[in-house]
């Protein structure tokens, strides 16, 4: 998650977001909401772009033979470049002191996909594909939601510092997840994969099969949720 600056109440220009907002709305010239975007929006699109791409490689590797891994690798290694350009968005936005009022949304959108949907996209392409690890999967996924819903509403009253910025997180910030990641590529480079998973599966043949190693994204997932853990910005 960027530090991208929030459109304040009043711009340079004098123009509140709400009068901005209208004018967008208004905007019936031709490509008129790509005219409305700065570069650092087209920056975090590649953050989005980066994500998606993981997903579709994650999805190869599921119609592909099992032992070949070059798509687990290629989707895994999208997602630090999803990161260099989450983390770039916000530096170009500072630097050029100029932000859209859809850059905030654009990057939580981006955030979702590239570090939520591609990390448990991943994690099922290797194998917990069980009813069960998908629910927790999908837990996961809403937890990273809806902790980016909750920064856009609650980030401009947090602490800030004497530079305007927010002093810290409220719980980990979805970027993390690529912690979780990173385990799966030492799993995929031990081919610690499909039916060879740390800790097998328990419930086999039952409807509360699961994969228990797949908890770590359920704890992951109430992190990012938790209102008690405090992160701090650097």
């Amino acid at each position: 998650m960027s530090r991208r600056p929030i459109p304040s109440t009043m711009n340079s220009a004098g123009s509140t977001p709400q009068r901005k907002a209208i004018e967008l709305s208004e905007d019936d010239r031709h490509f008129s909401m790509l005219r409305q975007l700065h570069l650092a929006d087209f920056i975090t699109e590649l953050n989005g772009f980066c994500g998606i791409m993981s997903i579709f490689s994650s999805l190869r590797y599921c119609l592909g033979a099992p032992d070949d891994l070059s798509n687990l690798w290629v989707s895994m290694g999208f997602m630090p470049f999803g990161l260099f350009f989450d983390f770039m968005d916000g530096k170009v936005a500072r630097w050029r002191k100029k932000s859209s009022l859809m850059g905030q949304e654009l990057d939580s959108l981006a955030d979702l996909i590239s570090f939520g949907m591609a990390p448990a996209a991943c994690a099922f392409s290797i194998g917990f594909r069980t009813t069960l690890d998908t629910l927790i999967l999908t837990f996961f996924v809403l937890c990273g939601l809806s902790r980016l819903a909750r920064f856009n509403v609650t980030v401009q009253l947090l602490p800030k510092d004497a530079s305007g910025k927010s002093k810290y997180f409220e719980g980990t910030p979805i970027p993390t997840t690529l912690s979780i990641v990173s385990i799966m590529a030492y799993w995929c480079s031990q081919h610690w994969i499909l039916d060879d998973l740390p800790l097998g599966v328990w419930g086999a043949g039952t409807m509360l099969e699961f994969h228990p190693v797949v908890l770590l994204f359920a704890l992951h997932g109430c992190a990012m949720v938790s209102k008690s853990i405090h992160i701090p910005k650097l």
